[in-house]
C-alpha cells in the first residue's frame, strides 16, 4: 500500500479538476462533497500507509514515480518518502483538512463560488502533500511555493471586496520576502553536496563546515520566518482573517503555516550542526510568542484574537524546535490543528449566526443561543490556554520543560507567554458567550447552528480533549507514543550531539505544576477582570492609555512597515515610471526614434523629385566623392 502514497496527492487533484472544470453544473452541494470526497480518501490512504510505516525496513520507504528533471549532474526524481514524521504530517493535513471541507459545505452554501472555492481547498491540501511527502529538497521547495499560491487564491477569494484582495496581496508579497531567502538555501544545498535528496544531503552533512551549515539553516529558517508567520514576517498572517473562515481554519491549524516547523524537523541533522542557528530559532520563537500574545490581549475581533494567538503558538513550536525538542514541536503541531482549527470554526460559526458581526463588544450571552459552540469553543480555550490534561497542556508542558533545559530565560519568556494565553482566551470566551447580550436586536436575530457546522467541532472537539495522550509526560513513567514514534526521524541527530534525556523526576512534577497553576491563574484573572469586576479592564485602560493605545495598534508596525517600506517603494516606483519608463523608454527610445526615423525619410524623400537632370547629377557628386575617397586614400 505505501507503493500507492503518490495517489495521495491525486485524489484532491481530482476534486481540482472536476469542480474547476464541470463544477458549475454540477450544484454547489454536490460541489461540497466532491472536495471532501477526495480529500477523504487521501487521509484513509494516508491512514491505512501509516499503519504499514512500523514495518518498512528502517521504517522508511522511497516511492519513486520517475526521473523529473536531468540537466548535467543535475538530477532531480519525482519521488515521496514514506517515514514517521511525512506520515503523521499526512494525517493531521488530510484529516483536519477533511473536517475543515465537511464545515465549509454549511459556511460556503449561499455563496456563489463554491465550485471555485472548493477548487482551491483541494488544490491547498494536494499542494501541503506536496510539501510534507517529497523525499527532496526540490519537491519541498514546490509544494512550498504552490501552498503560498494557494494562500493567495483563498484568502483573496472574495476578491471584490478590498480588504480581501489587499489581505491576499499582502500575504503573497510578504511570503516572497521569506521564500527568497529559502530559495538561496535550497541552491547552497545543491552547490554544497551536489544534490537534494534528504538521504545524501543529511548523511554528507557532517563532513561540511560549520560555517557553511550556518548559512544553509540560516537561508532555510528565513522561509520558514515568512510560512510560520515569525517576526518580522508575521504581519500577513492577521490579514488573512478577510478570506472566509474555512480558510482561516485550514491555514492556521494543518496547512501553511506548519510548514517552516516540518522544513527544520526534517532538516533536523543539519539545524543539530548549526547551533548557532538553531539558538535563532528558539529566541525568535519565544519573542514571537510573547509578542503576538500581548496584541491579543487588547484586540476585539474574535477571528482576529485567533490569528494572533496562531502567531503566539507558532512561536512555541518554534521556541520547540530550536532547542533540540522536535518530537515536541511536531506534538504541539498536531494538538494545534485540533483547538486551533476548532476555535477557528467555532468562531465561523458565531460570525455565521450573527450575520457576520464578529466584534466582541456586540456580542454577549450566546451560551444559550449557540451551545453546541459554546462548548466546543470552551474546549478549545481550555485546550489553547493549557488547561491541565487537555491536548494543549501536554504539548506545551513538553515545550516548556525542554526549554527550562535549554535556556531558562527562553522558558520564563514561554511560562508568562501561557500566562497571557490563558488570559486573552477566556477574555475572548466570557465576553462573547457570557454576561448579557450587548446589541439586543442582533442577539434576537441570531440563527440556529447547522449540523454540518457543528459536527466537525464536536470531532475537533473530541481531539482537543484526548490528543494529549499521544505524549504523556515520559519523566513520569508514562508512555510518551509520538516521541518514540518520530525516533527513527530523529536518532541521527541526537547520535551527534549524545542522546535526548528527560528531566529529573522532581524537575518534570515541578514544570507541570507550574504550567497548570499559570494556566488556572490566567483563566481565574480573566474571570474576575471581565465577570466580577468588568471596570477593571476600562481602569487600566485608562490609566496606561500609551501602553493599552500601542497594543491595540499592535506596536504600529504596519504602520512602520509602511514608512519605511512601503512608501519608498512606491515612491521608487514612481520614480522608473516617470524616468526610466516614460522619459527614456517612451519618449527617447520609442517616440525620439520613431521621430528621427520619421524626419530622415522626410528629408529623403525630398530628393526624390522625378527629374532625371537632379538624378544625373546625384550620381555625379556620387562618382566624384568615391573617385576622391579613392585617391585620397
Amino acid at each position: 500500500m505505501s507503493n500507492y502514497i503518490w495517489l495521495a496527492i491525486v485524489f484532491p487533484l481530482l476534486g481540482v479538476l472536476i469542480n474547476g472544470f464541470f463544477g458549475r453544473k454540477l450544484g454547489r452541494r454536490l460541489n461540497g462533497w466532491i472536495g471532501v470526497g477526495t480529500v477523504a480518501l487521501s487521509f484513509a490512504l494516508g491512514a491505512l500507509v501509516f499503519m504499514q510505516v512500523p514495518g518498512l525496513p528502517e521504517h522508511a520507504q522511497r516511492v519513486k514515480l520517475w526521473d523529473w528533471i536531468s540537466v548535467g549532474s543535475l538530477q532531480i526524481s519525482l519521488s515521496f518518502l514514506v517515514d514517521p514524521l511525512s506520515m503523521i504530517m499526512t494525517l493531521v493535513v488530510t484529516g483536519v483538512g477533511m473536517l475543515i471541507h465537511i464545515y465549509a459545505i454549511g459556511y460556503m452554501e449561499h455563496d456563489k463560488d463554491v465550485a471555485r472555492f472548493f477548487t482551491y481547498l483541494n488544490l491547498f491540501i494536494a499542494s501541503m502533500l506536496m510539501l510534507v511527502l517529497s523525499d527532496n529538497y526540490f519537491g519541498l521547495y514546490v509544494g512550498w511555493e504552490l501552498v503560498g499560491l494557494c494562500s493567495y487564491l483563498l484568502i483573496g477569494f472574495w476578491f471584490h471586496k478590498p480588504a480581501a484582495a489587499d489581505a491576499g496581496k499582502k500575504a503573497f508579497i510578504v511570503n516572497r520576502v521569506g521564500d527568497f531567502g529559502f530559495a538561496l538555501g535550497v541552491f547552497l544545498i545543491w552547490t554544497t553536496f551536489g544534490t537534494l535528496q534528504y538521504a545524501e544531503v543529511f548523511e554528507m552533512a557532517p563532513a561540511i563546515s560549520t560555517t557553511t551549515i550556518t548559512i544553509i539553516t540560516a537561508l532555510l529558517f528565513v522561509g520558514a520566518i515568512g510560512k510560520s508567520a515569525q517576526i518580522p514576517l508575521y504581519v500577513w498572517l492577521p490579514d488573512a482573517m478577510e478570506g472566509p473562515t474555512p480558510v482561516s481554519a485550514l491555514i492556521h491549524a494543518a496547512t501553511m503555516v506548519t510548514a517552516g516547523v516540518y522544513m527544520i524537523t526534517r532538516s533536523n541533522i543539519l539545524y543539530t550542526l548549526a547551533p548557532t542557528t538553531s539558538a535563532l530559532v528558539a529566541t525568535v520563537g519565544a519573542v514571537t510568542a510573547f509578542f503576538a500574545a500581548t496584541i491579543a490581549l487588547t484586540q476585539f475581533d474574535l477571528k482576529r484574537i485567533l490569528a494572533y494567538s496562531t502567531v503566539s503558538q507558532l512561536g512555541y513550536m518554534m521556541l520547540a524546535v530550536g532547542v533540540g525538542a522536535y518530537s515536541s514541536g511536531i506534538f504541539h503541531l498536531a494538538t494545534h490543528a485540533f483547538f486551533k482549527a476548532l476555535l477557528f470554526m467555532a468562531a465561523g460559526s458565531v460570525m455565521h449566526a450573527m450575520r457576520n458581526v464578529i466584534d466582541i463588544r456586540r456580542l454577549g450571552g450566546l451560551k444559550s443561543k449557540l451551545p453546541v459552540t459554546y462548548w466546543t469553543f470552551l474546549i478549545g480555550g481550555l485546550a489553547l490556554s493549557g488547561f491541565p490534561l487537555t491536548a494543549g497542556f501536554f504539548s506545551k508542558d513538553e515545550i516548556l520543560a525542554k526549554a527550562y533545559e535549554f535556556n531558562f530565560l527562553l522558558y520564563a519568556i514561554g511560562l508568562f507567554t501561557a500566562l497571557l494565553t490563558a488570559f486573552y482566551t477566556f477574555r475572548a470566551i466570557i465576553l462573547t458567550f457570557h454576561g448579557q447580550p450587548k446589541d439586543r436586536k442582533l442577539y434576537d436575530s441570531a440563527h440556529r447552528e447547522s449540523s454540518v457546522m457543528t459536527t466537525p467541532l464536536v470531532v475537533l472537539a473530541a481531539l482537543s480533549l484526548l490528543g494529549g495522550l499521544m505524549g504523556l509526560p515520559a519523566a513520569l513513567g508514562l508512555p510518551n507514543w509520538i516521541e518514540g514514534w518520530l525516533e527513527p526521524i530523529l536518532e541521527a541527530g541526537q547520535s551527534l550531539t549524545g542522546e535526548m534525556h528527560h528531566a529529573a523526576l522532581g524537575t518534570e512534577v515541578m514544570l507541570i505544576l507550574a504550567s497548570s497553576v499559570i494556566a488556572i491563574l490566567g483563566i481565574t484573572a480573566a474571570w474576575w477582570v471581565y465577570v466580577k469586576n468588568p471596570q477593571i479592564a476600562e481602569r487600566v485602560a485608562a490609566k496606561y492609555h500609551s501602553a493599552y493605545t500601542v497594543l491595540f495598534n499592535k506596536y504600529y508596525i504596519d504602520e512602520i512597515y509602511n514608512k519605511l517600506i512601503v512608501e519608498p517603494g512606491k515612491a521608487l516606483g514612481r520614480f522608473f515610471y516617470r524616468v526610466i519608463d516614460k522619459a527614456f523608454i517612451d519618449d527617447v527610445m520609442v517616440d525620439g526614434l520613431a521621430k528621427v526615423t520619421k524626419g530622415f525619410g522626410a528629408t529623403v524623400s525630398g530628393w526624390q523629385s522625378g527629374y532625371i537632370g537632379n538624378y544625373v547629377m546625384g550620381i555625379f557628386v556620387g562618382s566624384v566623392v568615391i573617385v576622391v575617397y579613392f585617391f585620397l586614400r
